[in-house]
């Protein structure tokens, strides 16, 4: 095995941390590689390769596609990662990544995600509760052997994921933040781009039809060698066409679909399979007997039926099929979508005529593809006559139907009625990554996405929901024939019901949950107005439109998939439109995400459930966001005259996740008053970066501050208005811990990355940990406020690798709590004694302006350390299940629906 730096042993590590993040893509298939299919992995050099594409494209230059939320386990190569990161060491690791591709010759690509898919969420959920179990065992081996779990326990530093982009972009890499989750944008980036390959570590890049996939685990930095899996060699193995991967992936289980979900159907192939070789392993097994089915049972029915007439999808047609589409690349089809072409279309340019109509005889011979130059035998379809390009299976050399796209960016995928012989198009978007059938009533001409009920057969249109995440069907009637939206308000528990006025109409009606009101948008028949489309099965809409029969509407699948219309909480498309790019381009942290979608999430941190002195990090810096968000969301109100809510997704012990934290803006005072994100962003005059300064201040709430902080120099002024606001925040912080603070920012200006390598603590202490973690999430929390306000610091000022490193920190709290000098924590230099005068001196005049006096843990009565409780069980939530903010006030003292504290507990805000 190759490990990152060359040798056996690194490498056995290596894969050992990497192991648990392998669970990332199609369940199972990671082991079954390795143990029953090693053959499909290749052992490939980059700079062999790079040398190949060279001379194959001459003056391209070869490019990898990074996946590099799948590369942070590998790139964080620093032995400690349990005090808050070695983020010295780590940048120095990230910077030799970086130099050795760049001296092969070869581009570096790097993709982030943007935000979790709805899709997704249950997904997202699971693994952060199983995350704060590993947590829970973290601490409980910390308090017990006073020091580092080993690396078979390794936990990513908090913050890791979006300091990397800001590394990746101080050494010059082009970095890139998706807007939906990554590897759909990665493999269709390397389709596209014609790129060398990707490098990751997700098992879903076998399923992709696009460019070689590379393992980050077996990379061996040193060489440039590492591990090719060949997605034609899997499906020789299985007996497949790439274009069942997709089908095969739905039915053993991914990150939309649950992996109990076709259990049974699983195990019935299971049974039947009688290939059974007795050194496979159960999951080898399963997937051989499911690849099996698919080969020689579904492939029989293959462009004649449609999945739900093959497979038990029952109720979970709608997801399954979302699931399939997930994996369509732009301009890409699946052959199992059932699909009848009729009418004209185009192949290689030459125009056809295909009719659906079953007397149909014409014959089209051959279908030759634009890019490949190869002749597709075409075959007709036994009962509509039609005929459909064929893919022949490498190992049962069956011809199994397909179906290529010569114009990828512009057909839509059709799928046929069987009944009504009439086409329904798939509403394809790269955001939304899911191909959806669409109904179109020839009255209304509307199209709604179509689902089948599993007993009669019958199209439903759904409308789905956002915020439940539920499918809810209209409902016709049997003697009216009106439909009927039935829908259930997740609060009440009550079934609303709208009936049209006159049959064949539908009047869905959609309550907010927050607001309580109906949204019902119907156009007048004379009022001749455009409607939004959605072009993707996700919505996002609030409310689905009814029209008049007689109003003609944009047809989607004239809308390009670039341009996915969706509600947003910003409706001012100018600022949308910068807050996008900076999105994109990995300069900003969740600004886009709270004006476009109004969710964002936060996934775990080092914090000791058990710990009841210190609050979690998600209450601490909720108030600082709520101050963003009055800022972000100054144009989205309601009729009420109320912001709406903020849906926060944030890991913190006691919460399961089950709904967000519906949070809402706290308003804030500025001097001059609050300026409009236009001013802030878009304003060249010198005089702005005034205002854009007060407006920052004013979410940490220290504008009272202001002198004492422009007092102090870079980088140390980001880093006093962050201590500023957690001692005024949470009162169990004590003077030894700001000494600790400063001391550690102060002496890591001195010294090298080697020097930092080499430090160790004498042992291990809990509250450090979760101190370290804390004030990593605030410097997090910067960059968000930094943003959101125009950038009035420099980035740099509170990367963690100019102010914080923690063994550093380790060490001073240690020798802090131990009540050594403060010359001794300064390591007896005497121009740092200077300044850590200078900067405790500003921390503790701007908490005595909010009655916050900072003393040492010896003047601390017995009851303090019980006074100071953190959340506990004792909370509870509303009767809506989401926790709310009573008026977006601060953690301490927020109303019904969060965390409730004693009357005594907190002394301020």
């Amino acid at each position: 095995m190759f490990g990152p730096r060359g040798s056996t042993s690194a490498g056995a590590g290596r894969k050992e941390i990497l192991s648990r993040s392998s669970v990332m893509g199609v369940r199972g298939l990671q082991g079954f590689v390795g143990s029953t299919c090693p053959h499909i992995c290749t052992v490939v050099n980059f700079k062999e390769l790079a040398e190949h594409h060279r001379s194959k494209y001459p003056g391209c230059t070869p490019t990898i596609v990074v996946d590099a939320m799948c590369c942070l386990r590998y790139w964080y190569t620093p032995e400690s990662w349990i005090c808050g990161g070695q983020w010295r060491e780590y940048f120095s690791a990230l910077r030799d990544f970086v130099k050795t591709f760049t001296a092969a010759g070869i581009k570096l690509i790097f993709f982030f995600d943007g935000m979790v898919e709805q899709d997704k969420r249950d997904e997202w959920v699971k693994r952060r509760l199983k995350n704060n179990r590993e947590i829970s065992r973290i601490f409980h081996y910390i308090k017990s052997h006073k020091e580092q779990p080993g690396r078979n326990m390794f936990f990513i530093p908090s913050g890791l994921a979006v300091f990397t982009r800001f590394a990746l972009k101080t050494l010059g890499q082009e970095t890139l933040c998706s807007l939906q989750e990554a590897d759909y944008e990665v493999a269709s980036y390397g389709l596209q781009h014609n790129c060398l390959g990707i490098l990751g570590e997700d098992t879903d890049y076998l399923i992709y039809d696009t460019c070689p996939y590379f393992s980050i685990s077996e990379l061996c930095l040193e060489s440039l060698d590492t591990v090719m899996l060949c997605r034609e060699k899997l499906c020789e193995s299985l007996g497949l066409c790439v274009a069942d991967l997709p089908l095969l992936a739905c039915l053993l289980g991914n990150d939309i679909i649950p992996e109990g979900m076709f259990e049974s159907f699983r195990y019935k192939c299971l049974s039947s399979y009688t290939s059974v070789k007795e050194n496979f392993d159960k999951k080898g097994n399963i997937i051989l007997a499911v690849s099996d089915h698919i080969s020689k049972v579904l492939h029989l029915y293959q462009g004649e039926k449609k999945l739900e007439e093959i497979l038990p999808l029952g109720p979970n047609k709608a997801l399954f099929y979302k699931g399939m589409a997930s994996y369509l690349l732009p301009g890409q089809k699946s052959p199992w979508f059932f699909q009848k072409p009729k009418g004209v279309i185009t192949l290689d340019k030459q125009v056809i005529s295909m009719s659906s109509d079953t007397e149909s005889r014409e014959e089209v011979p051959m279908c030759s593809d634009a890019e490949s130059r190869q002749e597709v035998p075409m075959c007709t379809g036994p009962e509509s006559r039609q005929e459909v390009p064929m893919c022949t299976g490498p190992e049962s050399r069956r011809e199994v139907p397909m179906y290529t796209d010569s114009e990828p960016r512009q057909e839509v995928p059709m799928c046929s009625d069987p009944e009504s012989r009439q086409e329904v198009p798939m509403c394809t978007g790269p955001e939304s990554r899911q191909e959806v059938p669409m109904c179109s009533d020839p009255e209304p001409r509307q199209e709604v996405p179509m689902c089948t009920g599993p007993e009669a057969r019958q199209e439903v249109p759904m409308y789905t929901d956002s915020e439940p995440r539920q499918e809810v069907p209209m409902y016709t009637g049997p003697e009216s024939r009106q439909e009927v939206l039935i829908w259930t308000d997740p609060e009440s528990r009550q079934e609303i019901m709208c009936t049209g006025h006159e049959s064949k109409q539908e009047v869905p009606i959609c309550t907010d949950p927050i607001s309580k009101q109906e949204d019902s948008m119907c156009t007048h028949p004379e009022i001749n107005q455009k409607l939004p489309v959605a072009t993707g099965f996700e919505f996002k809409l609030e409310a689905l439109m009814c029209t008049n029969p007689e109003i003609k509407q944009e047809d989607p699948t004239n809308v390009g998939p670039e341009v996915k219309q969706q509600v947003t909480m910003v409706s001012d498309t100018e600022i949308l439109k910068v807050a996008r790019t900076h999105h994109v381009q990995a300069e900003s942290y969740l600004v886009y995400n709270i004006m476009s979608s109004g969710e964002i999430e936060c996934s775990n941190t080092l914090e000791d459930e058990l710990d009841q002195a210190l609050p979690s990090q998600a209450f601490i810096y909720r108030p600082i966001r709520q101050r963003v968000y009055s800022l972000l969301l100054e144009d989205c109100q309601d009729v009420t005259s109320t912001c709406l809510a903020v849906k926060e997704w944030f890991v913190y012990p006691g919460n399961p996740l089950r709904h967000p934290d519906l949070v809402r803006p706290l308003q804030m005072t500025i001097p001059g008053g609050t300026p409009s994100l236009k001013i802030l962003w878009l304003n060249q005059e010198p005089e702005i970066q005034v205002r854009r300064l007060d407006t920052l201040l004013a979410c940490f709430n220290l504008s009272s501050s202001r002198e004492e902080l422009q007092a102090v120099e870079s980088p140390f002024q980001a880093l006093c208005c962050l201590l500023i606001y957690l001692f005024v925040q949470v009162d169990t912080l004590c003077l030894e811990d700001l000494h600790a603070f400063i001391a550690q920012a102060l002496c890591l200006q001195g010294k090298s990355t080697s020097q930092l390598a080499n430090l160790q603590p004498d042992y291990i202490n809990p509250r450090a940990v979760q101190l370290g973690s804390l004030l990593v999430r605030g410097l997090t929390t910067l960059v968000l406020v930094n943003s959101a306000c125009g950038f009035p610091w420099k980035t740099s000022d509170f990367m963690p690798w100019n102010v914080f490193d923690g063994k550093l920190f380790h060490q001073k709290y240690l020798q802090s709590e131990k009540g050594y000098a403060v010359e001794v924590l300064l390591e007896q230099n005497r121009s740092r004694l200077t300044k850590f005068h200078d900067l405790k001196a500003v921390v503790c005049k701007a908490c005595m302006k909010e009655n916050r006096r900072i003393t040492g843990r010896a003047h601390w009565g017995s009851h303090h350390a019980g006074r100071w409780g953190r959340q506990g069980s004792s909370y509870h939530r509303t009767g809506s299940g989401y926790s709310r903010s009573s008026q977006g006030q601060p953690w301490r003292d927020q109303g019904p629906g969060s965390r409730q504290y004693e009357h005594d507990q907190w002394r301020r805000y």
